[in-house]
């Protein structure tokens, strides 16, 4: 069985992905999101990237197994937890969005 290669991350030089909140999970604007995708493993489902949006809302679902870590660079986000709780980061600033 071989080592896995360490992946490394530099600026992507492909277009990215670029889509719309979904209309259903809509709450204000229709914010342009642009995705990279710079790694993907189809055994234990992990995915890296890095993704822009514009300014809006939306409501935000994840499966029972997807958790998502960000880090934000520029900008701000701010998260509801469904309990009423409010999260903001800015620059520098990383957190975990657990399952469910």
């Amino acid at each position: 069985m071989s080592t896995p290669a360490i992946q490394t991350f530099e600026q992507p030089v492909m277009p990215p992905v670029v889509d719309h909140p979904r209309v259903e999970r809509r709450e204000v604007g229709a914010p342009e999101r642009h995705s990279w995708t710079l790694y993907e493993s189809a055994t234990d489902g992990i995915s890296a990237g890095i993704w822009h949006c514009e300014p809006g809302r939306w409501r935000i679902e994840f499966g029972p197994r997807e958790h998502e870590y960000f880090f934000v660079v520029q900008g701000r986000a701010r998260l509801h937890s469904v309990d009423g709780t409010v999260t903001e980061l800015g620059p520098g600033q990383a957190a975990v969005i657990p399952a469910g």
